[in-house]
């Protein structure tokens, strides 16, 4: 295809430079060489190998976090339990049963010693050996977390009378009792 070759108006000549022409020849194709083609196949390979990589990591961290947060919800429900049995054994009743299965007894009229001066105040008199107040709490409400524990002195006593071991294998007291038939509710008279 020929364009025609622009003229100057005045003159009537052809413009120098502004020529058009046929291209003669055709510019010959190089082929690729197999160095290049090796090339970027391996490195294709490389990057989906690498994303395979990463991708498997990914995977296996976020199944450790899975397992480290199960671990973590048990460990929380033994803090709980130990936190009960703790405070359950620092009970006022628990150390009142334990004081009168020892052998103590309540003073209906105390006396107290004034480390200062070491003077006694009070009607120092020696108590009976019975108490008027009940340490074991009969006429009370009960504590549920000490009801099975055994008293100092006697390991086969407990508050309620006679201890009852859980070595029921079936028996699980690390967790929680399972709430399928809804919350427990205490007997009342």
């Amino acid at each position: 295809m020929f364009t025609p070759v622009p003229f100057e108006e005045e003159t009537g000549h052809r413009v120098p430079g502004r020529t058009l022409r046929p291209v003669e020849h055709t510019a010959r194709r190089r082929r690729p060489k197999l160095a290049y083609g090796i090339l970027a196949v391996m490195g294709a390979v490389t990057i989906a190998g690498a994303q395979m990589l990463f991708s498997v990591l990914s995977t296996q961290s976020s199944y450790e976090l899975s397992a480290l947060a199960q671990q973590q919800r048990e460990l929380t429900w033994q803090k709980q339990i130990l936190y009960d049995e703790v405070a359950g054994l620092s009970s006022p009743q628990y150390l009142a049963a334990n004081a009168a299965a020892l052998g103590m007894v309540i003073n209906e009229s105390p006396s107290y010693l004034r480390l200062s001066d070491g003077a006694v105040l009070g009607s120092q008199q020696a108590s009976v050996y019975t108490s008027s107040i009940d340490a074991l709490g009969r006429g009370s409400v009960p504590n549920a977390l000490i009801t099975q524990v055994p008293l100092v002195t006697a390991p086969d006593a407990t508050i309620d009378g006679v201890h009852v071991p859980l070595t029921d294998p079936a028996v699980d007291t690390a967790t929680p009792p399972s709430l399928t038939d809804g919350l427990p509710t205490p007997t009342t008279h």
